[in-house]
């Protein structure tokens, strides 16, 4: 059983750590994936100390093909959003899992 980690949950968290409302705290949220966002919109790259960074990379339009009917299909170019973990957080997530 997979559980995620929901943006409420989150709320939830600012709310009882900080003492902050929780409209206070959602909208604090908002205001902090939409600098992410716009930042990636204008730099292509989000780096957030201890964490990772956030990049946006180009992708060429390809030929690709339906696994189910084998069918050929142009997949047009698009952009595509990456993470790549800093060594804190990999050292992090590594030391949870050996105890």
């Amino acid at each position: 059983m997979r559980i995620n980690l929901t943006k409420q949950e989150i709320v939830n968290s600012i709310y009882m750590q900080i003492g902050y409302s929780k409209k206070i705290s959602e909208n604090f949220l908002e205001d902090f994936f939409e600098l992410i966002f716009e930042s990636l919109k204008k730099n292509n790259k989000v780096k957030i100390a201890k964490f990772g960074t956030f990049e946006i990379r180009f992708k060429k339009s390809r030929i690709g093909r339906n696994p189910k009917t084998r069918e050929k299909k142009t997949i047009s170019e698009r952009k595509v959003i990456l993470f790549k973990p800093s060594k804190e957080l990999k050292k992090k997530i590594n030391l949870n899992d050996k105890i």
